[in-house]
């Protein structure tokens, strides 16, 4: 879909599960609002959506078709193409600028809601990336279920590595912890994993074994080779939130434990942004936000903006209204 307007009372940055709830609360309060989408959706490689009352089991392609129709239903618009910057303020205005080869080279709004989301950067054993979404996974509560009772590897990255082995055994009892490139464990976690029979084996993984297209195995920098019908990784969890820096909303580092897992740009609980006029929703503001909760903190952050944009607009009625008074009393 190609717009013919350049300006708009806000601009979405990002065409995922909170960029589009955003969209359609903005659109349905009769704003003129824009997604630009670049179409690299983080969740493309997962065959279903999971957790999403009412819509369990969703193809994410599928909800994002749903969901762009719906915007559009209310007038919302769409322009394909990937932001070079974005520049302005609250006061004046935001110019936002596409790289070359979109259909409209730089679009203007009074408001921003910026939903890129974040980038998972793998761990570097040949497979991983491959695989990733599939039989690679990191989250039990979007992937679990469909892994249950099979045999379950976690890539031990970090010092969370017990922790996540833990979390996996809920579904299976079949759980093996590789320590790959993770520091050692101590006493107390060795006696946690041996309670609830989580072996434990040393060694790097170098590969992952892979048989008619279907995950059956890692195999160790000694040439072993253990069965495995999923692997859990630890991604590195990086906000892309180069618009946002180039406006002045820096992200920070985000932690769990005290260890760091990954970047985030920090918002209110509505989304705003240190920025006045921009605010940001999903995982770019929140790397655990799984794709129900986007939508919510999408539609939480539209709704500020709307309020935003009302408050504006009634102080600008009433300066109006005053000098129109001012003006009819000199006449």
């Amino acid at each position: 879909m190609k717009t013919q307007k350049v300006d708009f009372d806000v601009v979405v940055i990002g065409g995922g599960p909170a960029g589009l709830s955003g969209a359609l609360t903005l659109a349905r309060a009769r704003r003129s609002v824009l997604v630009i989408d670049a179409g690299e959706p983080r969740n493309a490689p997962a065959s279903a959506v999971h957790n999403y009352l009412g819509r369990e089991g969703v193809a994410p392609g599928e909800l994002v078709s749903v969901g762009r129709g719906e915007v559009a239903g209310y007038g919302g618009e769409f322009l394909a193409g990937r932001v070079a910057t974005a520049k302005g303020s609250a006061a004046d205005g935001f110019r936002v600028v596409l790289e070359e080869g979109a259909d409209v080279p730089e679009v203007t709004a009074s408001r921003l809601l910026v939903t890129t989301g974040l980038v998972d950067e793998l761990p570097p054993v040949p497979g991983v990336a491959e695989r990733f979404g599939r039989e690679v996974l990191h989250c039990p509560y979007c992937h679990g279920w469909e892994v249950r009772d099979t045999p379950i590897g976690i890539l031990a990255t970090g010092p969370l590595a017990v922790h996540q082995a833990q979390m996996w055994r809920q579904w299976s009892e079949d759980v093996t912890l590789f320590r790959h490139t993770a520091p050692e464990f101590d006493d107390e976690q060795y006696e946690q994993l041996a309670a609830r029979d989580i072996a434990v084996v040393d060694g790097e993984v170098v590969a992952l074994e892979v048989t008619d297209d279907r995950l059956t195995g890692v195999t160790l920098a000694g040439g072993r080779v253990i069965p495995v019908r999923a692997v859990v990784v630890a991604p590195l969890f990086t906000a892309r939130g180069g618009v946002l820096a180039d406006l002045g909303a820096a992200a920070a580092d985000w932690e769990m434990a005290g260890h760091v897992v990954g970047s985030y740009v920090p918002t209110d609980p509505a989304g705003a942004t240190s920025v006045p006029g921009v605010w940001a929703a999903g995982n770019v503001a929140d790397p655990t936000e799984v794709v129900i909760g986007s939508a919510v903190a999408g539609l939480r952050a539209a709704a500020a903006i709307n309020g935003d944009l009302i408050a504006e607009e009634t102080a600008r009625a009433v300066e109006a209204r005053r000098t129109a008074g001012r003006r009819d009393r000199h006449k």
